[in-house]
């Protein structure tokens, strides 16, 4: 009788600890957050890589072979149009503008005595004709001697930024040969390349698209003080990429931007009825964004989402979800794909309305 007490007491203890087990794991089920996609009429700023170019860039090159002689600049030197920036030794082609104008002497005089002979019948005309184009040739030799020689004298065609110089006195310089570059910074442009459907959209909504400025995102993170603006567009879309090249320009009175620069291109998109989510809902797995969608029977399915451009705490999404679709909101990281859950629904608006932070 003892022994079927003790059982009898076990039995007991058992049945209440399960029991208080089951209870205690009712209170612990958690309650998840859930939200719907929004539609909404909104624009955001969307970057494009760029890369940053100077309104004139051009290279200095000898137009003349001979020793370098003088170098009258730095590098990094502001200079003027028409300002002298190398010299290449001159003596042969001053020599040659000698002999050229010593033969235009000569020819002169015979002309002159073929016209005093013609006149006097002499010698014919023809004669006076022939001693006229021995001149004629004789001051185009002239000509072309003080242009080789005026080539030995580099000069700047604009005002601009000296680049490296290569050479240094002394040098023997081929004809075409580098010496330097030349950059026109005062104003810079960025080219950045934008897809089809975006360029369709820019091109469609003339009147909205908020497009007349833009802003440069520097290397560094900063933002260039003056904004820009959208110049030209290239006339083909690339084959292989699928986008099409746009540039825009920008002022650069502090020279901060310098030829070969990187940056970051921001342009205003807008959008029509677009679908926005908290980024709060999301988790990236290798560079492709996914949100959990709940489905009529409270379960979890992992959905892959295309993003087309971001607002604070925000994500604006293309192709990956529907009007009416549950997501998780909340817990993210505690869940997993085909987990059963409980939730409560929270409306897209009031949780818009108290974001701040983006999902972590």
């Amino acid at each position: 009788m003892k022994k079927i007490a003790i059982f009898a007491g076990l039995a007991i203890l058992i049945g209440h600890t399960s029991c208080t087990a089951k209870s205690e794991e009712k209170e612990e089920v958690t309650k998840y957050m859930v939200t719907s996609p929004i539609r909404t009429d909104t624009s955001f700023t969307k970057e494009y890589v760029s890369q940053i170019r100077s309104v004139r860039n051009i290279e200095i090159r000898a137009q003349e072979k001979g020793f370098l002689q003088n170098i009258y600049v730095d590098e990094g030197q502001f200079v003027k149009a028409g300002q002298v920036l190398f010299r290449i030794m001159p003596k042969m082609y001053e020599a040659e503008l000698l002999k050229a104008q010593a033969e235009g002497k000569a020819a002169e005089i015979e002309l002159q005595n073929a016209k005093t002979l013609a006149d006097k019948n002499i010698v014919s005309k023809n004669e006076q004709s022939m001693a006229q184009a021995k001149l004629d040739q004789a001051n185009a030799e002239i000509a072309l001697a003080k242009l080789h020689l005026s080539f030995t004298e580099i000069r700047a065609p604009f005002d601009g930024t000296i680049d490296r110089i290569p050479k240094k006195i002394g040098s023997l310089i081929d004809e075409g040969e580098l010496l330097t570059s030349l950059s026109d910074n005062s104003q810079m442009f960025a080219y950045f390349n934008v897809s089809e459907p975006e360029y369709l959209d820019y091109q469609t909504n003339v009147k909205n698209r908020g497009d007349s400025k833009v802003s440069l995102l520097l290397a560094n993170g900063t933002t260039l003080t003056h904004p820009g603006k959208v110049e030209v567009i290239e006339s083909e879309f690339d084959n292989e990429t699928g986008n099409i090249a746009f540039r825009a320009i920008f002022p650069n009175p502090d020279k901060l931007l310098k030829h070969g620069e990187t940056g970051k291109v921001r342009m205003t998109m807008p959008l029509k009825n677009a679908m926005i989510i908290p980024q709060k809902a999301t988790y990236e797995v290798q560079d492709k964004i996914y949100v959990f969608v709940v489905d009529k029977n409270n379960r979890l399915e992992s959905r892959n989402i295309t993003i087309a451009g971001q607002l604070p705490d925000l994500y604006v999404v293309t192709s990956g979800l529907a009007d009416g679709d549950k997501i998780l909101l909340e817990g993210i990281q505690k869940v997993k794909d085909n987990d059963r859950i409980e939730y409560e629904f929270e409306k897209p608006e009031e949780v818009i309305a108290h974001l701040k932070l983006k999902a972590e």
